[in-house]
Formats: structure tokens, C-alpha cells, sequence
């Protein structure tokens, strides 16, 4: 499926175009880096207990697996994206505002459900405009998603020093702070005009391209890696929770998250070395049983006596559970699907893992609040059922890659 033809104002590409997609990423991953370690332990402060934090947690998942293809596609329709871009990231800086109103139930959560909304389609309507000067232009993708990476390293580790010298009444002005500068990038953003592909996550290319996506290989993998994805989420709800209960510091916390993304950016380094000739199955494989040593090794690290490096040394098992599980789908996904269907592909996966996680995040509450950190030891028959799923998918595999 050929691509329409560029106008000549589309040729033209913007100044600094690789200096201002680098200072979007760098600034949309601060307030997601603080989001995630974070947020929860706002919400205890709070007093909020936990199962209540597990809705308030859960329920802008399962909202946003809906309204997020839908922005996307409204925004592949509109003049320009940037311009859309903008204009979310002004309403989730003035929704985020919000949490500084009492913190009741009511409005904490509703805050959150609005918040998701126009929060969510951020990162993929940034990486839609990167895809597009790399299309275009020729622009290195890493090159400017790196800076992503960093800035939602540099925020569990800054923020954990933060909640030190604060307490966690800090989170929501982070998350402000954050949105605001991710705003001011984003006045900045270069203008590419209408799309001549559809966004990553786009509702219109789902719909068009679906259909020939249902077969049993790719809804085995994609639903595997859902419910893989998914068996973090205990550790994602409450694990800050889990740390600061046995003592454990906000900068050691920071440092923690911090360094389960080191070892994801490791792997990503790594991988092609390591796996390239691995089949695919195989490496969701490992991924999963990942997964389960994880699970299993959590709630055994204090009571064995192995301390915060403990902890440390099982945080290192992210760049086996989370990025290899990310490089395997990407890697199915160039492996099987047409180029003109992946992005409906891509919309598919986040789906099912959008879907799945909200609903281990809504269990995560009741479980953490009856088992505490033996809570983790329920995530294992979830990775194991996604093994289950990828064990399927390996019966219907394709037995030759796709061209083009």
C-alpha cells in the first residue's frame, strides 16, 4: 500500500526538527516517570487504603484503552498534530491541578478518569510525529526517543530525593511542574502538516485493518504478551507501597525504579547480540519464565535477609520481564505483519495490555490489602498463563516471515 505523495510545503523540513522532537520526549516522560513510582504512595498518604487505590489506579486503564485510539485518530484528521498535542498537554496540566482540591475519593478519582484522557495519547502522538520526519527526512528515531528514556530515568531517581526532604505531598506539583514544561516544548513543536500514516494507535487503522489480523498466531502472541504485561502490576500499584512499609527510604525507592529502567536500556543495547537468532516464541518464553522468578523471588527478599541488594539484583530481572517482553512483540510484529497493518497491530497489542493490566491492577488492591508482599506470588499463575498463551501461538506459527 503506497503512501500519498508529500506537498511541497511537507518537503520542507522544520528547523532544529530533531532538537525539539528531543526536548518533547525529554519533557512528556518527566511527569509519567514521577506518575508511576509515585503516585501511589500520594495516595496512601492520603489515606486512602488499598483497594481504593487500586481503583483509582485501574479505572483510567480500562477508560483509556478506549479514548486513546479515538484522540489519536481525531488528531491524524486534523490540520496538524502538533497542534492537538498542544492542546493536550494544556488540559492535562489544568485537569492536573486537580489534585490539589481535597483529596477526597470522589475527586481523586475523577480527576484521574479526566486526566487519563487527555494524558495518555501523549507518547504516541509524539512518537507519531517523530515517525514522520524519520519518513520524510530521514531523522534517527533513537536518536530522539533516547532523550524519553533519560528524562523518565532522571525522574525516579530525582523525585525519590525529593519525597525525601518533602514527603509524598510533593507527587501532584511534580506532575504539574512537569506538564507545564511539556507544554512549553510542545508550543514548540515542529508543524508536519496532515499524516500520510495513520498514528500508532489510531481507531481508523484499527478498524480498517483488523479483520485481517484475527488469525490464531497473532492473537495467541498478542493476548500472551497482554497477560505477561499484566502480571506487573502488582508490582507497578504497590511495590512503593511495600518498600517505604519495611523502611526503605524515598531516595532508595528512586533509585530502585531508577534502576529496573537501566537494566531495560540494557537489554535493549544487548538484545540483538545476545537473541537475534532466537526464535521469537523463545524469547517470550524467557521472557515469561522471567517473569515468574520475579514473582517468586519478591516477597523472599527481606525475610531471607538479603537487604535493598536484594532487591536491587531482582529489579535487574526488569530487562527480562518488561524488555525483552517489548522487543519480542516488536519483534513478531516486524516478523508477520505487512507494513501497512502494523499500526493497527500496535493498537491491537496496547489494547489487550491496556485491558489486562487494569484488570490485575483492580485484583492487586483486595490482594495486597490481605497478603501484602505474598501478593506477588499471585502474579505467577498470570505469567504462566500467558506462557500458556505464547505456547499456542508457537502451534500456528507462520512458516515464513512477511516481505515488505
Amino acid at each position: 500500500m503506497s503512501l500519498p505523495p508529500l506537498s511541497p510545503e511537507q518537503l520542507v523540513k522544520p528547523r532544529h526538527f530533531e532538537l525539539r522532537l528531543s526536548l518533547i520526549f525529554a519533557t512528556l516522560f518527566v511527569s509519567q516517570g514521577t506518575h508511576l513510582p509515585y503516585f501511589p504512595l500520594w495516595l496512601q498518604a492520603k489515606g486512602f487504603h488499598a483497594e481504593q487505590i487500586a481503583v483509582i489506579l485501574a479505572a483510567p486503564m480500562f477508560l483509556r484503552v478506549v479514548t486513546t485510539p479515538m484522540l489519536t485518530a481525531f488528531a491524524d484528521r486534523a490540520k496538524d498534530r502538533a497542534n492537538v498535542y498542544i492542546v493536550l498537554v494544556a488540559a492535562s496540566m489544568v485537569i492536573s491541578a486537580g489534585y490539589f482540591l481535597p483529596a477526597t475519593y470522589a475527586i481523586v478519582l475523577a480527576v484521574s478518569l479526566l486526566l487519563t484522557i487527555v494524558w495518555t495519547p501523549h507518547s504516541p502522538m509524539a512518537d507519531s510525529l517523530a515517525l514522520s520526519g524519520v519518513r520524510r527526512f530521514g531523522s534517527n528515531y533513537t536518536a530522539m526517543r533516547k532523550w524519553g528514556s533519560i528524562s523518565y530515568l532522571c525522574a525516579n531517581v530525582v523525585g525519590g530525593f525529593i519525597l525525601a526532604v518533602t514527603g509524598p505531598q510533593a507527587v501532584p506539583v511534580i506532575i504539574f511542574v512537569a506538564l507545564g514544561a511539556a507544554l512549553a516544548a510542545g508550543l514548540w513543536a515542529p508543524r508536519m502538516g496532515r499524516p500520510r500514516k495513520a498514528s500508532p494507535l489510531s481507531a481508523t487503522d484499527i478498524q480498517q485493518s483488523a479483520p485481517s489480523l484475527f488469525n490464531a498466531y497473532f492473537l495467541y502472541f498478542t493476548l500472551g504478551v497482554g497477560i505477561i504485561t499484566a502480571s506487573h502490576a502488582f508490582l507497578y500499584g504497590f511495590v512503593s507501597i511495600y518498600w517505604k512499609s519495611i523502611g526503605i527510604g524515598d531516595s532508595v525507592v528512586g533509585l530502585l525504579w531508577a534502576w529496573g529502567v537501566v537494566s531495560e536500556v540494557c537489554m535493549f543495547l544487548f538484545f540483538n547480540r545476545i537473541f537475534a537468532s532466537v526464535p521469537v516464541v523463545r524469547v517470550m518464553v524467557i521472557a515469561g519464565i522471567g517473569s515468574v522468578v520475579r514473582w517468586i523471588a519478591f516477597p523472599l527478599v527481606w525475610p531471607l535477609g538479603l537487604g535493598v541488594a536484594g532487591f536491587f539484583l531482582v529489579q535487574s530481572l526488569h530487562s527480562v520481564s518488561v524488555a525483552m517482553v517489548l522487543i519480542g512483540l516488536q519483534k513478531m510484529i516486524g516478523e508477520t505483519v505487512s507494513e501497512e497493518r502494523t499500526g493497527a497491530a500496535q493498537g491491537i497489542a496496547y489494547f489487550f495490555n491496556g485491558f489486562f493490566m487494569a484488570a490485575v491492577t483492580l485484583a492487586s488492591g483486595p490482594l495486597y490489602d490481605r497478603l501484602g508482599v505474598d501478593g506477588f506470588w499471585a502474579m505467577i499463575p498470570i505469567a504462566v498463563i500467558g506462557m500458556a498463551l505464547i505456547g499456542l501461538a508457537a502451534r500456528s506459527a507462520p512458516q515464513h516471515p512477511v516481505r515488505g
